[in-house]
């Protein structure tokens, strides 16, 4: 077993004990050794691994595309309001998703939720279908295809899932 299985989380500690204190007496600086030695021992058996970002040029990328989707749809959004309501085609769509990973399938959804005029609804306790409402709903098809190829397809490769 390590002595520090988190070392940035003890060193965290370690600091926030002492500034928490507002002293560096050597008893504080014991706790704060104590703390940060024996926290991370204790919950270490309790953290989940989250698969890594392999490419984080990528990552950054698809910040910035998401971002300016959220600005387009923005627009999209609003003029669909400002028009008359009986055009507007409310509907459910299910996206078939192929993320292994927990943070993956989060990430997915909470980037269609991000983007205006689309809502995540619920992920199938298969973890295989995304339910999405949208509020505007002309293609099934195609809102599948570009939530795939648009948002899924970076994240697998983001994080090798």
């Amino acid at each position: 077993m390590k002595l520090f299985p988190m070392p940035f989380h003890s060193l965290l500690l370690f600091v926030v004990w002492l500034l928490l204190n507002n002293s560096i007496s050597a008893g504080h600086i014991v706790l704060a050794v104590f703390f940060a030695i024996t926290i991370p021992l204790i919950v270490t058996s309790m953290r989940d691994e989250h698969p890594r970002i392999l490419k984080p040029w990528l990552a950054i990328r698809y910040v910035f595309m998401v971002m300016k989707d959220i600005v387009i749809a923005n627009i999209e959004v609003a003029l669909l309001i400002v028009g008359p309501i009986k055009k507007l085609k409310p509907g459910f769509v299910a996206v078939p998703i192929n993320i292994d990973s927990e943070l993956g399938i989060t990430i997915l959804a909470s980037t269609v939720s991000l983007t205006p005029g689309t809502v995540s609804a619920e992920v199938s306790k298969d973890k295989a279908w995304l339910y999405i409402h949208a509020l505007h709903l002309d293609n099934e098809e195609e809102l599948v295809e570009s939530i795939k190829s648009r948002y899924e397809a970076p994240i697998k490769e983001i994080f090798g899932c």
